[in-house]
């Protein structure tokens, strides 16, 4: 008989602007979660535990009541750094914490919240495990745009989508996670996915970017993130980021600068 595979996933909903596209792709996500979580009962190997954190001062966003709701938020990217436009944008590593002291998991789970998931997907997660991969992401599908509700659902698992490159699904072991050097990196900007890849690669025996699978999807390719006027964010993930590559190359380094994660200080070089 196969061993148990205990996984804990959590994301950070939040309160979205009338103009976001978090306002409709939140729900997907809440769901497509739920139902993945429901698929995966059939397996007596596999537990599911889905988390949920949110700031302390927003109102409780609805959630399917298979959510575990974690303690609070208590701070934001803005409380450790000067930024031209205020942006209440959580740090990774108060997630990531909070994740950590809820959860007695083997592997852990962070994904963007506006991530949703095929319902095999912690099934093929649990299998990729059991290949003894202690690490790994697998990157997204982007279908058309044009999806507004929970009832198209279906109709999103049947789409094929097109490859992304960015890394927003993130599985590791627990057991790594306490020598994560996060620092004040925050979600919702640029270079966060390479901030948690390079925490991940270096500490795994076996470490693989799934740039092909058809576990996850996100609905369009809007990067609202990417505008200028919010630039001074991904500057402040960019620096975060070259202090965890800096001090991960002095301690399991040197990194081949043509692999991961070695080829992000190409950057800064």
């Amino acid at each position: 008989m196969e061993k148990n595979i205990k996984i804990a996933h959590i994301i950070h909903p939040v309160i979205a602007a009338p103009t976001s596209d978090l306002l409709i792709a939140q729900p997907i996500t809440f769901e497509t979660m739920h139902t993945a979580r429901e698929f995966a009962g059939n397996r007596k190997d596999l537990d599911v535990q889905l988390y949920a954190v949110q700031y302390s001062d927003e109102e409780r966003i609805p959630l399917p009541g298979s959510f575990i709701r974690t303690r609070d938020l208590s701070r934001s990217v803005v409380d450790v750094g000067t930024f031209r436009a205020r942006r209440k944008l959580a740090l990774i590593k108060d997630i990531m914490d909070i994740l950590y002291e809820s959860c007695d998991a083997d592997y852990m789970i962070y994904t963007n919240v506006d991530i949703a998931l095929q319902p095999y997907f912690y099934q093929v997660a649990a299998d990729i495990i059991r290949q003894d991969y202690d690490a790994f992401i697998i990157n997204r599908r982007t279908i058309p745009g044009h999806y507004r509700s929970i009832r198209e659902i279906p109709l999103m698992f049947a789409e094929i989508g097109e490859k992304h490159p960015g890394w927003d699904c993130f599985i590791f072991k627990r057991e790594f996670y306490p020598q994560f050097m996060l620092g004040n990196a925050c979600i919702g900007t640029d270079w966060i996915g390479r901030i948690i890849l390079s925490n991940m690669a270096p500490l795994a025996t076996r470490f693989k970017v799934f740039t092909d699978m058809q576990m996850t999807f996100h609905i369009g390719d809007d990067r609202v993130w990417q505008t200028d006027e919010f630039s001074d964010y991904a500057e402040h993930n960019k620096e975060e980021c070259r202090k965890t590559l800096e001090e991960f190359d002095k301690k399991y380094g040197p990194f081949d600068r043509n692999g991961l994660p070695g080829r992000f200080l190409n950057k800064f070089t």
